[in-house]
């Protein structure tokens, strides 16, 4: 489930792209396969970046001349361990709402982000969150879960005040907000509510098959309840 898009922030061969909190890695995967360039995940769990390292297992490259790499980390956002100026894309997905101090994670991506380079951030976006947070407190308290709701305008003035320019914004995921709220109303730990089930079924089945039916649904569901808001931003040149 890719929230990204990768031809907004403009990968291209031979450039260097990082993932920060690649998870199992949804966009480390897809990043290598976008753009012949190297891709760079970190992540603070050893488990989360076995997984990526195993999708690559799981899906490799039939390609004998390519030009794609990849690297695998674990590493703290507050602390990077790159040189500055070290990537020419950043992506940092659904990561800073689980981080105290985000602006020192925001710091750290200026820091090692390449003047001219392009910066995609995804948080959740407020309202759909909102929805969850007063519908269950399972969903958010729980280790290393979400410890705020960001109004779009904070994060993005956040990254702004470390020099970088805001160029584009989309909303992603909005056939996901009707699951997150049904699974909150139930709760979260349950796994043996029929309609939640149901309806995770038919989100697989969406990801997997991608129909023109769901695809236009979420076109419009987008704007109005997309469970994530993604911002671009640009580095000016030194």
């Amino acid at each position: 489930m890719q929230t990204i898009d990768l031809n907004v922030l403009g990968l291209r061969d031979g450039q260097r792209a990082l993932d920060l909190g690649c998870g199992a890695g949804r966009h480390v995967h897809a990043m290598y396969y976008h753009a012949e360039c190297h891709v760079v995940g970190i992540d603070l769990g050893f488990d989360d970046v076995k997984r990526t390292r195993e999708g690559f297992g799981t899906c490799p490259d039939m390609d004998p001349d390519t030009r794609r790499s990849f690297s695998l980390s674990v590493g703290n956002a507050l602390s990077l361990p790159f040189p500055d100026a070290s990537f020419d894309k950043i992506v940092c997905s659904e990561v800073l709402e689980h981080i105290p101090d985000y602006r020192q994670a925001v710091a750290e991506i200026e820091r090692i982000l390449k003047p001219g380079g392009t910066l995609a951030v995804s948080v959740p976006r407020y309202f759909p969150e909102w929805v969850c947070w007063k519908l269950s407190d399972d969903y958010h308290n729980e280790p290393g879960g979400h410890v705020r709701i960001f109004q779009e305008s904070e994060l993005k003035d956040a990254v702004e005040k470390r020099g970088l320019s805001f160029f584009h914004r989309h909303f992603a995921h909005g056939l996901h907000s009707p699951y997150w709220w049904l699974k909150c109303a139930v709760g979260v730990k349950r796994d043996d509510a029929k309609l939640v089930n149901l309806y995770k079924r038919f989100l697989e089945w969406d990801i997997l098959e991608r129909p023109w039916l769901t695809r236009a649904l979420e076109r419009v569901a987008g704007p109005l309840m997309g469970k994530s808001v993604v911002l671009y931003f640009t580095k000016g040149a030194a």
